[in-house]
């Protein structure tokens, strides 16, 4: 559209439908860009999605690799630049949060020093299935709307918090 009518402005509301669209999100706003891409993945925004600072984690996937504790994957967002710094941080943060697994969701194709330093995170066996995981996973744009998601057992939704209860004896009355 801009390229077409050069002097419209617009305002572009909605999700992503396609990787130009997720683009476009991350250059006009990184923090709704990092909402939606956390939401692509099942994670829950860290910190309830708040603006500020979040120590490396970006978000929160939780999953249950034997059907009943609950453990977590940290997530990172990256919608510019990246490169193998960003994974070293996020291999520091699962150490430090003591997760199986981080999953960095990036905007551009890893390079092979960043897909070294992954793998040499290591992999997580569930006791239960014997099934290996890779411990940190980079995911592109391109392959999650390829439909590519983190390989990680059995993700709980529902650990969600619940919101809270609205009070319905105050509704109707001005305070």
């Amino acid at each position: 559209m801009k390229e077409a009518f050069p002097g419209l402005g617009f305002e572009v509301v909605g999700r992503p439908q396609d990787l130009n669209a997720a683009l476009d999100l991350a250059a006009r706003d990184k923090h709704q860009f990092e909402l939606w891409a956390l939401s692509v993945v099942e994670a829950q925004p860290w910190k309830g999605g708040r603006k500020g600072a979040d120590g490396g984690i970006d978000g929160i996937i939780y999953f249950k690799p034997d059907g009943k504790k609950t453990e977590r994957a940290i997530v990172e967002v990256k919608g510019g630049g990246v490169g193998v710094k960003d994974i070293g941080r996020l291999a520091q943060v699962i150490e430090r949060e003591r997760a199986p697994f981080g999953v960095f969701l990036t905007a551009q194709a890893p390079t092979r020093a960043m897909e070294r330093d992954a793998a040499a995170v290591g992999v997580w066996e569930n006791e239960y299935t014997g099934r290996k995981h890779p411990r940190l996973q980079i995911l592109t744009l391109a392959e999650l709307f390829a439909g590519k998601r983190p390989d990680i057992p059995w993700v709980d939704a529902t650990v969600a918090k619940a919101a809270k209860r609205e009070d319905t004896g105050k509704q109707g009355t001005l305070l």
